[in-house]
């Protein structure tokens, strides 16, 4: 009996439709899309979160945070490709191991970033300005912003003082300075937590991965971890402790709150210098309980205190 003839076509495999939508998602990174819960920080402190109306006006803005931020991320992809196939986990994202194309990711990036612009110019025309300004800043950043020194660390803090900022003018609220200063310094802490992780995850390597860590020494990027984590305690004490707060919510003991800030920075600190984990936030977030049911906890006092 003769045997069926095997197919000896040459065509290069295309990728199928539904593995490029997938790698598409990944990029977007659902995950860090967390981060985007500091634009609810000026819709709970200003007492609103009761007003049903100005709670899913801020949802909006989170999603509008949410299609922006995951642009930046596929933007800084795309930039970042070779020096992530250096990276023993960034490797294994869908630009950097080629299973999804520049080209499609730049698209992707576009389309979500002009979404994003347009839903934030339907909700509010200021709305509008913070969010074209985060666009711009992670653009920047991708570009060569974050190949400076020190700067790096501040334009990642800059975008969450976006965030936050958006979530109180869409809303048209009054935003405490103490927000602001609490906003960057915790922002401070997370990303030279970072970027100390990275430089010690990878040794000799890590210039080749990212050039920015042939700048920085664990001893260095300590000194300014301490003095940023004993600034963010002492600013968020001093916050509970003011008269803002006295006058905003009198008769309320907010600063019953400092001793969840305290255990969950320490816990922070401690994730950082034992597990391998500690590069991402939202991933030690996602799976250390002790930090997640710290940070809920926190939340719920918070909301407890000022609403009841």
């Amino acid at each position: 009996m003769a045997s069926r003839p095997t197919s000896t076509s040459t065509e290069p495999d295309i990728p199928a439709r539904g593995s490029i939508l997938c790698a598409v998602l990944e990029s977007l990174r659902p995950a860090q899309w967390l981060k985007n819960g500091f634009v609810f920080a000026a819709l709970i402190f200003s007492r609103s979160l009761t007003d049903w109306h100005r709670t899913a006006v801020v949802a909006l803005a989170a999603v509008v945070f949410c299609l922006v931020s995951s642009a930046a991320y596929v933007l800084n992809d795309v930039r970042d490709a070779p020096e992530d196939r250096q990276h023993p986990s960034k490797r294994l994202r869908p630009v950097a191991s080629g299973r999804l194309g520049a080209r499609a990711a730049l698209s992707a990036a576009a389309g979500l970033t002009l979404v994003g612009l347009a839903g934030a110019w339907w909700l509010d025309y200021k709305f509008f300005l913070v969010t074209a300004a985060y666009v711009a800043l992670t653009g920047l950043y991708s570009w060569f912003l974050k190949r400076v020194m020190l700067l790096d660390v501040f334009v990642i803090a800059a975008g969450f003082i976006l965030r936050v900022l958006g979530g109180g003018v869409v809303i048209h609220v009054e935003i405490s300075s103490w927000l602001i200063v609490c906003t960057t310094l915790l922002a401070l802490f997370l990303a030279l937590t970072k970027r100390r992780h990275e430089l010690v995850l990878l040794g000799g390597n890590a210039s080749n991965h990212r050039p920015i860590l042939a700048h920085y020494t664990p001893y260095f990027l300590d000194q300014l971890i301490g003095i940023v984590t004993a600034s963010t305690v002492m600013s968020y004490s001093l916050y509970t402790l003011s008269d803002d707060v006295m006058r905003k919510f009198p008769g309320k003991r907010l600063e019953l709150t400092i001793p969840f800030v305290l255990f969950g920075i320490f816990r922070y600190l401690y994730l950082v210098h034992r597990t391998s984990d500690a590069g991402s936030p939202i991933r030690l977030l996602l799976t250390d309980r002790v930090l997640l049911a710290v940070i809920l906890l926190w939340a719920a006092a918070v909301i407890f205190i000022i609403y009841l």
